[in-house]
């Protein structure tokens, strides 16, 4: 499909000076224009000629007849003319026409030498053998990637990344693209290979590979090519990757050992990966020879249709770059936000990943942190207090009670001893006597499970003292009177009738 929508590229309807001529895709010469006739035209009439001495399957008389001016090449008395601008090799069109004769008499004679059935029989052997070697190398291919992909990942992932599923990801896509790229180049180059020794694939293989050098090698956008957008493209992806494998030995290499705070290592990584992709990128569009100030007039003439259009995108990159360098938020702070609570695991461009207690990840859009409230339990200072609530019956000895809840709070392991845990009588209940335990804990991603045990001690130490903790209680009262009850009147019947029975004594 490439190649054929190829065909249809506008660069193929411009006129070139010159053909080329080639027997069975072998190309021998290259012809120009002259002033009665162009060069393709005379490249189909030098073809035509050629192909009917090699179909003819004999070695056809050729002669080279000398002018001032140019020199006729006569094959089996056609003749092809040589002129001063069909020159490339030589120094005149008479030693040009020789140069030409003696090209013609080889390709032929080869061209009918390919058709005989013992070349055909040698080559199609050549070809099984070629096909068995390329299926063989197909899979070596795969086992030598399998162990570089071993040797390579410890040194571009780092353990203590929060991204290091994202790093190993794409670490895993670059090697598998890598190696169908590889794959793919060996069998196309194999295939080429074996079409370039049959002389019917020979010439499709020459006529595609003209389609596409002539399509890929025409300019589509002032001087640059297909081939050097994809080429542009390439560099940029792997300027890219290499800044993220450099980013990654920075932070794990360096930084680590430098013992600073985990937010300030993701603050620096950051900021250098961009900066490198940054400059990376002027330099290679420097090289291709794009000038720098065509773009920045292009991109002022679309910042204001961008800032439109992507009004969220924009908001949440200046946010990002706010919670980057203003630091209101870390990676590693354990953080509440709207009913979602966990651990800042990445600050993007664009959101910042949390990971809930439950092992969820949250994508929140960055600049939700700047325009809504939100809890930093580990903003300075990791140290926060937690409370619990406890309700007692009227009957208990709120001294025992207040002793029962200290021992509770102190005997936890996790449990701050400064400040040390407190409690408050915080008033009287419809049922119960409130107290509230607080106590000091210096890692609050753990708050539900040590508000948990707490809860558990609390239990245990207030049936150790005998103290009760009471039920929910309502008074009922009821009002008496009379209920207007009415029978039917069978009932009524029947009962009379049993009534008149028992005095009778029946």
């Amino acid at each position: 499909m490439l190649v054929f929508s190829l065909q249809f590229v506008p660069a193929m309807a411009q006129s070139n000076k010159f053909a080329t001529v080639a027997i069975d895709g072998k190309q021998l010469f290259r012809v120009s224009d002259t002033n009665n006739e162009t060069a393709k035209s005379r490249a189909n009439y030098i073809n035509t000629i050629l192909k009917n001495s090699v179909e003819s399957e004999k070695v056809p008389e050729i002669e080279v007849k000398e002018f001032d001016k140019y020199a006729k090449i006569l094959v089996d008395g056609k003749p092809i003319t040589v002129t001063s601008n069909d020159v490339l090799s030589a120094e005149n069109p008479n030693q040009q026409a020789y140069v030409w004769a003696d090209s013609i008499r080889q390709t032929v004679n080869q061209a009918i030498e390919e058709r005989s059935e013992v070349f055909i029989r040698n080559t199609l052997i050549l070809s099984s053998i070629l096909i068995a070697l390329t299926v063989a190398l197909h899979f070596v291919l795969g086992k030598v990637w399998e162990i570089l992909q071993r040797n390579v990942s410890p040194l571009v992932t780092s353990e203590d990344s929060s991204d290091q599923n994202q790093q190993q990801g794409s670490l895993n896509l670059l090697l598998k693209s890598t190696l169908f790229l590889t794959r793919t180049a060996l069998w196309v180059g194999v295939a080429l290979y074996i079409s370039n020794l049959f002389p019917l694939t020979r010439k499709w293989s020459f006529d595609i590979a003209a389609i596409m050098r002539d399509s890929l090698t025409s300019p589509i956008f002032k001087t640059f090519a297909i081939t050097d957008i994809l080429v542009l493209i390439g560099l940029f992806l792997g300027l890219v990757i290499a800044a993220g494998a450099v980013t990654n030995i920075l932070r794990s290499r360096i930084l680590r050992v430098l013992r600073i705070s985990r937010g300030a290592q993701e603050v620096i990584a950051i900021v250098f990966k961009y900066t490198l992709i940054g400059v990376g990128a002027v330099v290679i569009l420097q090289i291709f020879g794009v000038d720098l100030s065509s773009l920045a007039i292009l991109a002022s003439a679309l910042g204001v249709g961008i800032g439109f259009g992507f009004q969220d995108i924009a908001k949440n990159f200046g946010s990002g770059l706010i919670l980057l360098f203003e630091r209101p938020i870390q990676v590693g702070d354990f953080i509440e936000v709207g009913t979602y609570m966990g651990t800042v695991e990445s600050i993007g461009a664009r959101s910042v990943t949390i990971r809930t207690l439950d092992r969820v990840s949250i994508i929140v859009p960055n600049s939700r942190f700047l325009e809504d409230e939100v809890i930093n339990w580990s903003h300075h200072n990791p140290v926060s207090r937690i409370h619990v609530p406890v309700g007692v019956s009227y009957s208990a000895d709120v001294k025992e009670v207040k002793k029962a809840l200290l021992e509770a709070g102190k005997n936890h392991p996790e449990v701050l001893s400064v400040p040390q845990p407190q409690v408050f009588f915080s008033g009287f209940g419809d049922s119960s006597l409130d107290f509230k335990l607080f106590v000091w804990i210096n890692k609050p991603s753990h708050q539900i499970s040590i508000k948990s045990d707490l809860c558990f001690r609390i239990e245990a130490a207030l049936k150790e003292h005998n103290i009760e903790i009471p039920f929910p209680q309502r008074d009922l009262h009821l009002r008496t009177g009379e209920l207007p009850l009415k029978l039917s009147p069978e009932i009524e019947q029947a009962l009379l009738r049993q009534q008149q029975n028992g005095r009778n004594g029946i």
